[in-house]
């Protein structure tokens, strides 16, 4: 008989999918070996020398693992993957999703040993009836938690803390795992060149952060892990704030609209845009042009419009009027200084019920 080694990888990035490895190194042996040669299990283990390279896959360089995993799967009975996609992960839990990558992992590995009912063994019928040369006698995952528990695997599960240290078919599961997730990252990064997937492979790191501040989440990112779903919440805030903001601002600015047809104004722009700045109105009488500022403020006590005009402010709105004046001179064709004088305001309108309080030019 043989042991199958089980190890994951992928348990804590950020993104890209969690990968289960599952690995029967050598040839098990029948019953009838063993009972040959007295029923000594150990000395039929596929642990012996050859396989004195194999460690915990984090203990090795890139290249020690990519050359360990191609001897793997050159060399090992049996071996077999278990992926499960961000989406999946985010949709299922992290708990559950490693109990569906190991039940994977295990189906893939009894199939590459032509284990006839593979996925079965793996599933909840608990009638199948083992044959007489099924190769697995035990089953080791490395860890505290058995993840086939509810399977017809669970009594030859043992659990075991540094297995991919102890145990060489947990060692070439942790490798070969390794080295396909590694793979993985490295391809979806030419997809997706913003994140630097081919250097953390999805892990948080200063650069991931950084990545996703300017960039957001890409679909192979985990919505679940803490650092993304706050991302994406605040992303989310951030466009629910501005949305309310511009449907507030809109709101305000048509009161004082209002209020200006009624003093004989013509509303000549509403949102004029400059490269620096941009003016909520422009309106118009026979002998000025206004340039209004329109604040909201959510009670009337909350200081004067007058006070959330700064000299900045006051710069910029200036600029967007010269802006304007050259804008409308080319368009009537006449002379900048032909056209009515240019005059600086401010507005404010609050409450609830959008009270309109004051519309003040600027001296």
């Amino acid at each position: 008989m043989a042991l199958l080694g089980i190890d994951e990888v992928g348990r804590g990035p950020w993104a890209g999918p969690l990968v289960i490895g599952a690995v029967i190194l050598k040839t098990p042996k029948t019953k009838k070996d063993l009972a040959l040669e007295a029923g000594d299990f150990l000395a039929a283990t596929p642990t012996d020398d050859s396989w004195r390279d194999l460690t915990d896959s984090k203990r090795l360089t890139k290249r020690s693992r990519e050359v360990l995993a191609e001897e793997i799967d050159q060399r090992a009975f049996a071996t077999g993957l278990g992926w499960v996609p961000a989406a999946e992960i985010d949709e299922l839990g992290l708990a559950t999703a490693l109990r569906v990558a190991a039940k994977r992992a295990v189906a893939d590995c009894l199939k590459n040993a032509s284990v006839e009912n593979a996925s079965g063994y793996i599933g909840g019928n608990k009638n199948l009836a083992f044959p007489d040369d099924f190769p697995v006698d035990e089953i080791i995952i490395d860890g505290t938690v058995n993840f086939l528990r509810g399977t017809p695997l669970e009594d030859r599960v043992s659990v075991l803390k540094k297995a991919d240290l102890l145990i060489k078919e947990v060692s070439a599961a942790s490798i070969i795992a390794k080295v396909a997730r590694d793979n993985y990252m490295v391809k979806i990064a030419k997809d997706y060149p913003n994140y630097g997937f081919e250097r953390h492979v999805g892990y948080g790191t200063a650069a991931h952060q950084k990545a996703l501040e300017v960039f957001g989440p890409c679909p192979e990112h985990r919505t679940s892990v803490k650092p993304v779903a706050k991302l994406l919440n605040l992303e989310e805030k951030a466009r629910v704030d501005k949305k309310n903001t511009t449907k507030v601002g809109q709101t305000a600015e048509e009161i004082v609209a209002e209020y200006l047809r009624g003093r004989g104004h013509k509303i000549l722009a509403h949102n004029f845009k400059t490269r620096f700045y941009e003016i909520d109105l422009i309106s118009a009488t026979s002998d000025r042009i206004y340039f209004t500022e329109v604040k909201y403020r959510k009670d009337p006590f909350r200081g004067t419009p007058l006070e959330a005009i700064d000299r900045k402010k006051r710069i910029q709105m200036s600029y967007a009027a010269e802006s304007f004046l050259k804008y409308l001179s080319k368009r009537l064709g006449r002379a900048p200084d032909s056209l009515p004088a240019p005059v600086l305001a401010v507005a404010s309108v609050s409450g609830p019920n959008f009270d309109f309080d004051d519309w003040l030019p600027m001296v």
